[in-house]
């Protein structure tokens, strides 16, 4: 039996290490979570960070032990403090080779969450995160909007204009290669486009929601078709809730979790409000998150159970068909094609073996492996624009890794191709930039592979 004096003490001595810590605000770090750091270096050659600047504090155990110090009021919400957490690439590679477990990702969101509260972004990066974070994201019908003004940027003549008049040199480096390595926009968003329910080819097998996205949407809304169709083609009915928003991803990167809360809940009562087997996902950014709505809603007493619920349907498309039972394509794709492990996909969902799976079901793909697959190619939401040099540096060793002789390489998410899009275009290469579920489509489909990815503009 306890000893209620023990259970008394135990209780002040929290109450005093909670009036010592320098976390003032909701979702503080959880000490449940760092404590179980036993600082053994096990993740130091995990860390791309780490890897690239040899700092301790650039470390996850440095970061970890970093938010300790703020916990017992040893350190304050200062730069010393801010840097090496927003340096982090919260790719959870480190959560990979912990033996001990440690939730470094949500820690590292967590302390976000604090430093945003704290002192909130202002000036020119305020602005920005204010017009994307909260002005557009959320909004679908204005990603559709954004969509259409991009479209009339390429087609109408004026990004040739712009670029043959040099205008994007006013630009630094890192955005005049991001302008260069946009894909070419052709569809429009498939929310609102396609039928909300679309039926299965053959014997329905299941019942499906998904996910369009934000960014895959606007950008890629040809692989929002080709999952569509690709599911389709494995019995699925699939519906694409009216109500859904953006997932909130990028959001809790940027520590701004109240909004974050606000679009789960919008997501979790759009998918919940009809029998579905599964939430497809196709970007592993978005299925990170929308796997961890539970967490994020923990202290949310109306929410939490649903956000349980949803959370045990969320699937990513290659999880999911894998999980099914892939009815083989039979269209053949003469490509030698390599993989690369998108972090969030790999690290944080720990799908690594359905995607090669699916691969090498296709007929004639040649699949070839990719040195280091799971190390971050740097994207890591928007810290390509936060961070561009340390960006810089992982997209270059990425890209030399790249087998000779590749075709093509395929991914399953929308920052990870567009990062490595500008690898292409930064070292004039010549590989296909795809995403696996395309793949799988053209075989389906019969297509000329090439000629589509020239179509859907991811050939550099």
């Amino acid at each position: 039996m306890s000893n209620p004096v023990n259970m008394r003490q135990a209780a002040a001595c929290a109450d005093v290490s909670l009036l010592k810590s320098n976390y003032k605000f909701e979702d503080a770090p959880d000490e449940a979570k760092f404590s179980q750091c036993v600082h053994c270096g096990m993740c130091l050659e995990a860390c791309p960070t780490y890897q690239q600047m040899g700092l301790e504090p650039h470390s996850p155990r440095g970061r970890v032990y970093l938010i300790k110090s703020v916990a017992e009021g040893k350190m304050a919400l200062n730069d010393f403090f801010a840097d090496p957490v927003n340096t982090c690439l919260d790719c959870r590679a480190c959560e990979t080779a912990c033996p001990s477990g440690v939730q470094v990702g949500a820690l590292i969101e967590e302390a976000r969450g604090q430093l945003f509260k704290a002192d909130p972004p202002s000036g020119v990066p305020g602005l920005v995160q204010d017009i994307f974070l909260h002005k557009l994201f959320p909004y679908p019908k204005r990603l559709q909007r954004m969509h259409t003004l991009l479209k009339v940027y390429q087609k109408s003549g004026l990004q040739s204009l712009v670029r043959k008049t040099k205008l994007l040199k006013v630009l630094p480096v890192h955005l005049q290669e991001m302008e260069r390595a946009l894909p070419a926009v052709t569809a429009s968003p498939v929310l609102h486009r396609l039928p909300e329910v679309l039926p299965a080819f053959g014997v329905r097998r299941a019942r499906v929601a998904v996910l369009t996205g934000c960014v895959m949407d606007v950008m890629f809304s040809d692989i929002n078709e080709a999952t569509v169709n690709v599911l389709r083609q494995n019995g699925c009915e699939v519906w694409l809730p009216q109500g859904q928003s953006c997932c909130g991803a990028l959001h809790v990167h940027a520590g701004d979790r109240d909004t974050a809360k606000s679009l789960a809940r919008r997501n979790i009562d759009a998918f919940l409000s009809e029998q579905i087997d599964a939430v497809i996902i196709n970007a592993a950014g978005c299925g990170s998150t929308l796997k961890e709505y539970e967490e994020l809603l923990k202290y949310d007493e109306a929410y939490h159970g649903k956000a349980g619920e949803f959370v045990n349907k969320v699937k990513d498309v290659s999880e999911f068909l894998d999980k099914l039972g892939l009815i083989p394509p039979l269209g053949a794709v003469d490509l030698t094609v390599t993989y690369h492990d998108a972090c969030h996909l790999a690290h944080a969902q720990k799908v690594r073996t359905a995607p090669r799976k699916l691969l090498e079901a296709i007929p004639g793909l040649r699949l070839v492996p990719l040195p280091d697959a799971d190390r971050c190619c740097g994207s890591a939401g928007i810290y390509n624009l936060t961070h561009p040099d340390m960006a810089g540096q992982l997209l270059e060793r990425k890209m030399n890794d790249i087998p000779a002789g590749c075709d093509a390489v395929a991914m399953g998410n929308p920052g990870c191709m567009m990062q490595f899009q500008v690898g292409v275009v930064r070292q004039n290469r010549s590989e296909s930039i795809v995403h696996t579920i395309q793949l799988l489509d053209w075989s389906y489909r019969g297509l000329n592979p090439l000629a589509a990815a020239s179509e859907g503009g991811n050939k550099a």
